[in-house]
């Protein structure tokens, strides 16, 4: 076993991690409209490579079957794994593939429901389950002998030795604490020794109503090896406007892992969406990357279409796919907080 080397999200995938929601506790109320969200999800990322699809049980996945025989998805390119979880989120509760030397290893990063939740218990075995099914070994992720705990979300990489977070995640003193004390130097030993990691970029807040209080993938993205999308807000009134402009100016001032500047391209965010009073993280940075598409969220917004164009040109040699998510995102999340790349 050599050096680890967690690789980008843009390197050829075997395919792509995802669980069908089996409750509507993530999404109360809009369950219905739920399921069928996730089929056109499934859909579009088995137009392209295999989906690795955790169902609760065989019964529910004969259901999940009859629903994607329904829209005419091609079964072949499903291969599911059953193991009922208290959520769908696999960013978060699935493993992070890394490459060890010339070997695939999966990573347990020991997720404990974002340190919000109680109800995880289910979750944490899907790390396990997802590496015998891959036939990959398991390493459990330790720092200074004690469990370490990130979640994929939280974790922005350009497979070159480049990670960005953000502080409101990771360092919070007292909110949804991961792991008590850990300092910025743990963290950056940490990325050093599981992903390859000799360069990492802090950024500050998340946006507003982010349940998992800072997730990256919700704020920056990489598109190439020097090159970003982070999200702006151009309304001065929003909250979201101070903590994104802060963003910006350090990602302006942040350089690569060769000590070059990092290229910076603004995305806007869409316009507020609230429902039953709560504001929701509604992002266009929370797109996938797959083999020969990046599929994008969108809602129902003006800034669709610049968020899609900006992004197109980002990514010229791959389809632009946008997927409505003003129903997914009222579980907090949309299309990458709920899958988890599996690397060729």
């Amino acid at each position: 076993m050599g050096k680890r080397r967690f690789p980008a999200e843009w390197e050829k995938q075997k395919g792509i991690l995802l669980c069908f929601p089996h409750n509507g506790k993530d999404w109360p109320g809009k369950f219905g409209a739920i399921k069928w969200a996730f089929v056109e999800y499934v859909k579009k990322v088995s137009t392209f490579e295999t989906v690795f699809l955790i169902v609760a049980s065989e019964t529910f996945q004969q259901k999940v079957t009859e629903l994607l025989e329904m829209a005419d998805v091609d079964l072949t390119q499903i291969s599911f794994i059953v193991h009922k979880t208290n959520r769908s989120w696999m960013r978060d509760s699935g493993p992070i593939m890394v490459k060890n030397g010339t070997e695939w290893e999966a990573l347990n990063f020991n997720f404990n429901g974002w340190a919000k939740y109680t109800n995880w218990q289910l979750d944490k075995h899907v790390p396990t389950l997802v590496a015998k099914h891959l036939d990959v070994p398991l390493t459990q992720v330790t720092h200074k002998g004690k469990k370490v705990i990130l979640e994929g979300g939280a974790l922005e990489v350009n497979g070159k030795g480049t990670l960005i977070t953000t502080e409101e995640c990771l360092l919070h003193p007292s909110i949804q604490v991961r792991n008590p004390k850990f300092t910025k130097e743990d963290y950056e030993a940490i990325f050093l020794e599981y992903f390859g990691v000799t360069n990492t970029i802090w950024l500050g807040d998340g946006i507003q109503g982010d349940d998992t209080h800072g997730h990256i993938d919700d704020l920056c993205r990489f598109v190439n090896a020097n090159t970003v999308v982070t999200v702006v807000e151009k309304d001065t009134k929003n909250k979201n406007y101070k903590p994104l402009q802060e963003n910006l100016k350090r990602l302006k001032e942040a350089t690569l892992e060769d000590g070059s500047p990092l290229k910076v391209i603004e995305l806007p965010m869409p316009t507020s969406i609230v429902f039953e009073g709560i504001e929701l993280p509604a992002s266009y940075a929370n797109f996938l990357i797959i083999n020969g598409a990046v599929l994008v969220p969108t809602f129902n917004d003006a800034h669709d279409r610049l968020a899609l164009n900006i992004l197109a040109d980002c990514f010229p040699d791959r389809e632009i796919i946008g997927i409505n998510c003003i129903d997914l995102i009222w579980g907090f999340g949309t299309l990458h907080c709920l899958s988890q790349q599996i690397p060729a």
